[in-house]
C-alpha cells in the first residue's frame, strides 16, 4: 500500500476461475491473502500451487453464513476485502437459485459488515448481467438495464443488482470504502469445462471432437476479456483514490458473434467438429459490449491481450487438462489440500 502498510486481503470465491488468478496477482505484489470458498463451483486444484505459500491460507466456508472464527477473530487484520463469491455461469447459478440469491444478498451484507469491522476497503464483483438483455449498445454504467425480474436468470441478475444497492448504501453512510466492478465475459485458464459458458464449451468440445453446440443462430454477440486483463482492472479499481462512487465496467469492447468465435476455435484447434444449433435460452442477451470509458478515465485501464493470443493460451490449458485427466483416470485418488478433499 502507498502508506507503507502491508496489504492483507480476504478473497471470497478465491478457489474459482477469476478468484484464483486474483490471489496469484495479490501474492505477487507481496500481499498476505486468505481465501474463503465453499467449493460449490470453485476447485482446490486452482490453488494447489499455493499449498507451501506462507502468505496464503484457505478456509472452506459459505459467505451466506457468519464467517468462521478463524477469519473473524484471528490475528490477521484485513485491509482489503474482495468479494467474488457466487456461481457465475447460468447452469451453475440456476442449479440452486435460492442459494445464488442469498449469496448475493446475505453474503454481500456479511462481507460489508466484516469490512466495516475491520476498517477494510471493499470491492464487489458485480456483472454485466445487471444490464439484462440490453436495449442500449454498448452498455455504459448509467444504463439501468432491461432485466426480467421473474425469469430463470433473475436469481443472479437481480441478486447482483441488490448486492450493488447494499454496497452503495454502506458507502453513502460512510460505513465502508466501496468499489463495484461490473465484469463482462471473461475467459482463460482455470475455467471449468462444464460451466456452460461459450468459450469453455466450444474449446472443450472442439478438443474432444464432439459436436459444438451453438445456442440460437449464432448471431448474438459477446465481448471477451482475458483473465489477466480483468484481474489488472480489479486491482486498479481497488487501489483507486478516491473511490469512484459509481460502478465501473471491466471488459473487452471488441465485439464478435458467437459464430465467429466458433470458427476461430475450430481453426485454432484443427477440429473437424460439426456445429449443432440448439434453442436460445430464456432471456439470453442478444448483444453485449462494455463501454469502458469510465475505466479508461479513472483507472487508466484497458485490455491488452488480443483474442487470438488469449484463445491460444486457453486452448493450451484445456489440452493440458485433457492429457492430465487421461493419465490419472485409472489411478485417481482423493487428494487433500489444506484439509479439504480436492476435486
Amino acid at each position: 500500500m502507498k502508506d507503507g502498510t502491508a496489504k492483507t486481503a480476504l478473497v471470497t470465491g478465491g478457489a474459482g476461475f477469476i478468484g484464483s488468478h486474483l490471489i496469484d496477482a495479490l501474492l505477487a505484489e507481496g500481499a498476505q491473502v486468505v481465501c474463503v470458498d465453499n467449493l460449490l463451483t470453485g476447485r482446490t486444484a486452482n490453488l494447489k500451487h499455493l499449498e507451501n505459500e506462507s502468505r496464503f491460507d484457505f478456509v472452506e466456508a459459505d459467505v451466506i453464513d457468519r464467517l468462521p472464527q478463524k477469519v473473524r477473530l484471528g490475528k490477521t487484520r484485513f485491509t482489503h476485502v474482495y468479494h467474488l463469491a457466487c456461481a457465475a455461469s447460468p447452469p451453475h447459478y440456476q442449479a440452486d437459485p435460492e442459494h445464488t440469491m442469498l449469496t448475493c444478498v446475505l453474503g454481500t451484507r456479511n462481507l460489508l459488515r466484516f469490512a466495516e469491522e475491520q476498517g477494510a476497503r471493499f470491492l464487489l464483483s458485480s456483472t454485466s448481467e445487471v444490464y439484462g438483455d440490453p436495449e442500449i449498445h454498448p452498455q455504459p454504467e448509467g444504463y439501468r438495464g432491461w432485466v426480467n425480474c421473474t425469469g430463470p436468470r433473475a436469481c443472479y441478475d437481480e441478486g447482483k443488482r441488490a448486492a450493488e444497492t447494499l454496497s452503495f448504501d454502506f458507502a453513502r453512510h460512510k460505513r465502508v470504502d466501496v468499489r463495484v466492478a461490473r465484469i463482462f465475459n471473461t475467459y482463460g485458464p482455470r475455467m471449468r469445462h462444464d460451466d456452460g459458458r461459450v468459450v469453455s464449451n466450444v474449446i472443450w468440445q472442439a478438443l474432444h471432437g464432439e459436436p459444438v453446440t451453438v445456442y440460437g443462430d449464432g448471431s448474438q454477440t459477446r465481448s471477451f476479456c482475458y483473465v489477466s486483463d480483468l484481474v489488472d482492472g480489479l486491482m486498479r479499481l481497488m487501489d483507486s483514490e478516491p473511490a469512484p462512487g459509481a460502478p465501473v465496467n471491466l471488459g473487452n469492447p471488441n465485439e464478435l458473434t458467437v459464430s465467429d468465435l466458433v470458427r476461430r476455435v475450430l481453426a485454432l484447434t484443427g477440429s473437424d467438429s460439426q456445429v449443432v444449433h440448439l434453442p436460445l435460452p430464456v432471456d439470453d442477451p442478444r448483444r453485449r459490449k462494455p463501454d469502458i470509458g469510465r475505466a479508461q478515465a479513472i483507472l487508466g485501464w484497458e485490455p491488452r491481450v488480443q483474442l487470438q493470443q488469449g484463445l491460444e493460451a486457453t486452448a493450451a490449458w484445456f489440452a493440458d487438462e485433457q492429457r492430465l485427466a487421461a493419465r490419472t483416470a485409472p489411478r485417481r485418488s482423493r487428494e487433500v489440500f489444506s484439509g479439504v478433499a480436492a476435486e
